[in-house]
């Protein structure tokens, strides 16, 4: 699995979940280099730096990607995609191997890409929103598989806390941060 946008805090845990769900191996990608250091203790395999020109990106997508990956879920869009779309389009004529599926969750690189023909010609790609549902009976075991795993405390999310005072000061710097905010009332702690 390829997580693009694995250092938000969405992003930080589709990789525990995909590790607590069986996936074998687990690529995060992002920007935010502190959290990139620490992605390997939520589960992730690997890391790539999203900071780096577009055919470095696209190498560094082709290094990590070894026989393919079979879940993509991209935050992100924008460049990242179309670099890595770069990656998974090939120049030669080859058999379908197994189908890689893109879940196109955000855009906070960008709400548009370009997307060659080639891409669709040349591997077994599904590109799919988040607007469909899996059966229920999927989506339940999934779900009650993570709250579970939440309730025991194998789930960690950075939080950092604030009193409601702040909310302006904090709400800035929020975006760059890769943790949540929990705001306090006046006068919690």
């Amino acid at each position: 699995m390829l997580v693009l946008g694995a250092t938000g805090v969405t992003g930080q845990l589709a990789v525990q979940i995909a590790k607590l769900l069986g996936a074998a191996r687990v690529v995060g990608v992002g920007r935010n280099e502190r959290v990139l250091a620490r992605l390997g203790e939520l589960g992730a395999d690997s890391t790539i730096q999203l900071d780096q020109a577009a055919d470095a990106l696209k190498e560094a997508y082709l290094s990590e990607m070894g026989p393919g990956f079979d879940v993509i879920l991209d935050y992100l869009w924008g460049e990242p995609t179309e670099a890595l779309l770069a990656a998974l389009t090939k120049s030669e004529f080859t058999a379908i191997g197994k189908e890689t599926r893109l879940v196109q969750v955000g855009e906070s690189a960008g709400a548009t890409i370009k997307l060659p023909a080639a891409v669709l010609r040349s591997t077994a790609l599904t590109i799919l929103g988040t607007a469909g549902m899996p059966p229920w009976e999927v989506l339940f075991d999934a779900m009650k598989e993570v709250l579970q795993r939440g309730a025991l405390r194998e789930l960690r999310i950075e939080t950092e806390r604030a009193a409601l005072a702040e909310i302006e000061s904090v709400w800035k710097r929020a975006g760059q941060a890769g943790r949540r905010i929990v705001m306090l009332p006046v006068g919690a702690s």
